[in-house]
């Protein structure tokens, strides 16, 4: 197994992997870390099996698109510091700048009746594998009555308009609560101090976020486009989203549809969409997005805001 270092020619093979995978890692986070494990540890031997799988569980539990985030770590595992740059700008620049055409082109054409066939095509396709990845993801995790009974309390909640960073706090208090109380059931030493004050504090953030959370339905003001706005949002979104790109779809309809007034559900959708069918991440609806709103800037704004805190989680 080959160790960490820097050199130019590790640099060099660093920027030609990833820049090609780029270019064709079509399918999502799973089909991306098949592709890194088949190039990586089974032709290259950069790292073994294990090592590879002790890094895979350790993406999962930051925020963030699992597959760039293993890029860049994989990048600073290969060639230093500077791989881990040059890993990340290869992975994530060419969907950028592939989304980034495909946003002109939609600018420029997207209302006329020989453009819009292509993204009702995609929508259902977009739905289907949305659809798909919640089943797998139901089946995996909600074993047993009581996360069946969070996950449609949440559902409701959502539904209603509840911020999603509220119900993820909230559902994780909730559960290690629980998980603390039959703990202490099982031992026949239930504490009746420590309860109901952590209850009586969930409570207390809930009435305080509850009044500022607005209901879906409600039409919101059309806040004015600031790119400043639009950088923080999107670094916002990029630092706390815990997921894969399938999750990003109601963070920005939340933001950017509900909140600031910035888009449309067609709008969204249509993001969402190219996101989807081009290489890379799917976090690159960013840069569409982005570019709906404010042109180029708001696109390499939005890209940076939301790919920032990438670099940063894989230290």
């Amino acid at each position: 197994m080959n160790e960490q270092g820097s050199s130019p020619n590790r640099l060099a093979e660093v920027a030609g992997l990833f820049l090609r995978l780029g270019f064709t890692a079509f399918g999502g986070p799973a089909a991306h870390i098949a592709m890194m494990r088949r190039e990586i540890v089974q032709q290259r031997q950069w790292i073994s099996d294990e090592y590879f799988l002790d890094l895979l569980s350790i993406v999962n539990l930051i925020p963030g698109p699992n597959s760039t985030e293993l890029a860049i770590y994989l990048g600073y595992r290969r060639a230093g510091w500077p791989g881990l740059i040059v890993a990340g700008v290869c992975f994530i620049g060419p969907a950028m700048l592939i989304v980034l055409a495909l946003a002109w082109l939609y600018v420029r054409f997207g209302s006329l009746p020989q453009v819009g066939w292509l993204f009702y095509g995609i929508k259902p396709v977009v739905i289907a594998i949305i659809a798909q990845a919640i089943w797998g993801l139901c089946r995996t995790v909600l074993k047993g009555v009581w996360p069946v009974v969070l996950g449609l309390v949440a559902l409701v909640f959502s539904l209603l308009g509840v911020n999603q960073l509220i119900l993820l706090v909230c559902g994780g208090l909730f559960f290690g609560l629980l998980h603390w109380w039959e703990r202490r059931r099982q031992r026949d030493v239930v504490s009746s101090s420590i309860l109901p004050f952590s209850l009586s504090g969930i409570h207390e953030l809930w009435q305080k976020a509850l009044p500022t959370i607005p209901l879906a339905g409600v039409a919101a003001a059309i806040v004015p486009v600031s790119l400043l706005t639009l950088f923080l949002t999107f670094l916002k979104i990029g630092a706390v989203l815990y997921g894969s790109g399938y999750v990003l779809l109601s963070f920005l309809r939340t933001d950017f549809v509900v909140r600031l007034g910035w888009l449309t559900d067609r709008q969204l959708l249509d993001a969402v969409s190219i996101g989807q069918f081009t290489p890379g991440p799917v976090f690159t609806t960013a840069t569409f997005i982005g570019y709906l709103v404010a042109g180029w800037p708001g696109a390499l704004l939005a890209t940076l805001g939301i790919f920032c805190p990438r670099f940063y989680w894989s230290l």
